[in-house]
């Protein structure tokens, strides 16, 4: 059993790797936008995969108290995870396979390097992973002479493009079939040069491509979906049988998990494996569901390691108000019905994790006093959609608002010289205060006419305001407020009554 403390740490541990921005979102959006190709890749594939999910969502009268029972399970292991941890450590290590504890993206990498290098091997299978984007393995691993092969069809697409996944079901969802066929031809060794770009002839080729991978390679390193607290179980969701190909064939196996991946036992599994399928995919089941427990003797992998990540969960979990984000299942509901994922894609947030969860995941991780991170709570319009579509009722909309606050809240400071959002927030709060107050500064409204042009529209605003009328205008307000017509109309009525 390990020593490891599993408890709240004094200090929150931030997270590394692949979760910070390069560019303030704003910014990436701006250039996203002007991309055409990818707005009909993303509004074709998005519209597509959220049709599909209502109506299998539709087919079950308690998706309803599934969602509950999810939600509720999820906040159960965030409340137990030091003890649920040991309790899976125990019972997984029983079983034969080998706990690695790491607290950030370096020390997982270094492990997974160390276990590679022990195995005789230099290049290694992938099953599809967000944990090991998030820590940049491959990356890493590459800048140490080991090659890692992606194997999921669309994770494959985005490697040999070189490219950054931009979705969390669908990595190259920012792609079309003529573009794939195109980078196809040009990085994939012996491809049929008269290779079309028909979905069967294009996932041919992959096939070909990855069986010699698979049939040659020693080492496989995958995600895992699930980790089962009562019996040491580790499960894995995927739809093309890669997965199957790399946790049976490979002599080791190393998958890497972030902590909160937990379930307390077998019978919890039920109502996620209903979630997970529908939410994402739009399936009423997943086609491969992969399930194992330690090490088989004569039977697939006799070396099993699992490293459990930490990365900045546990200062996520510190944050109440925050720490429901890590009841993410990692189905994308969320980015299929968001209006600004859509329009910009999801390398406008620099992070592993895109869309609506991408928003709150990536600031919790690396704290929202992170520079880069702290622009992405405001990537949203707070329609609320995520939240109805999320499996398991993550506020989304919420948390981007505590997140937001402590964005403001830490650039405040010390400073002693009050800026201008004090100011104005200060002034609204006097304003508000009093209904009194209040009707006196509406009589001054009609003046804002003067700011508006022939198109009875305010362009231009000074100060912070320019933030608004920088993507859109303002509308003149009216000759009289709501206050000045309702006193009006009430006056003419009693009035008339009297009369």
């Amino acid at each position: 059993m390990s020593s490891t403390y599993l408890g709240m740490p004094a200090v929150p541990v931030y997270g590394s790797g692949n979760l910070h921005t390069a560019e303030p979102f704003p910014v990436a959006a701006r250039r996203e936008l002007d991309n055409e190709q990818l707005r009909a890749n993303l509004g074709h594939a998005t519209h597509t995969i959220r049709d599909k999910r209502l109506r299998v969502v539709a087919e079950l009268p308690d998706w309803e108290e599934l969602r509950e029972a999810g939600s509720a399970t999820k906040a159960a292991v965030m409340a137990r995870l030091p003890e649920l941890l040991e309790q899976f450590e125990g019972n997984f290590t029983a079983r034969g396979g080998v706990i690695h504890w790491a607290r950030d993206a370096a020390e997982a990498n270094e492990i997974v390097r160390d276990l590679i290098r022990d195995a005789g091997a230099d290049e290694v299978v992938k099953v599809k992973s967000m944990a090991t984007q998030e820590i940049g393995l491959n990356e890493y691993l590459e800048e140490h002479g080991i090659s890692a092969f992606e194997t999921d069809l669309a994770e494959l697409i985005v490697q040999l493009d070189h490219d950054k996944p931009s979705h969390i079901l669908v990595p190259a969802i920012h792609k079309n079939r003529s573009q794939i066929r195109d980078i196809f031809l040009r990085e994939m060794p012996d491809v049929d040069p008269n290779l079309t770009d028909t979905p069967a002839r294009l996932a041919e080729a992959a096939r070909l491509h990855l069986r010699r991978k698979f049939l040659s390679a020693k080492v496989a390193i995958s995600g895992a979906n699930f980790a089962l607290a009562d019996t040491g179980t580790l499960a894995v969701v995927e739809s093309e049988g890669n997965g199957r190909m790399c946790l049976t064939l490979p002599e080791t196996l190393i998958t890497v998990m972030g902590v909160e991946k937990l379930l307390p036992s077998w019978t919890d599994l039920e109502v996620f494996m209903q979630l997970l399928p529908r939410s994402s995919t739009g399936e009423r089941m997943n086609p491969y569901t992969s399930l194992w427990t330690g090490v088989t003797a004569g039977d697939g992998p006799q070396n099993v390691h699992l490293v459990l990540l930490d990365n900045g969960r546990s200062a996520a979990l510190a944050d109440e108000r925050g720490r429901s984000a890590l009841h993410c299942i990692r189905c994308s509901a969320c980015m299929n019905v968001c209006p600004v994922y859509e329009r910009t894609g999801g390398h406008a947030y620099g992070s592993t994790y895109p869309g609506p969860i991408g928003a709150i995941l990536s600031p919790l991780l690396t704290g929202i006093t992170s520079e880069e991170n702290a622009s992405l709570p405001y990537a949203s319009s707070l329609c609320g959609a995520c939240y109805d579509a999320c499996p398991v009722k993550i506020n989304i909309p919420e948390i981007l608002v505590h997140l937001r606050s402590e964005d403001v809240e830490s650039r405040r400071g010390t400073k002693k010289v009050p800026g201008q959002m004090d100011v104005a927030m200060k002034a609204a709060s006097w304003m508000m205060g009093s209904g009194r107050r209040m009707a006196l500064v509406e009589k001054a409204l009609p003046l804002g006419k003067l700011a508006a042009g022939p198109d009875r529209k305010i362009k231009k605003l000074p100060g912070i305001a320019a933030g608004w009328t920088r993507s859109r205008d303002l509308p003149a307000p009216p000759a009289r407020s709501f206050r000045d017509w309702w006193v009006k109309e009430h006056e003419d009525t009693a009035s008339k009554e009297q009369a």
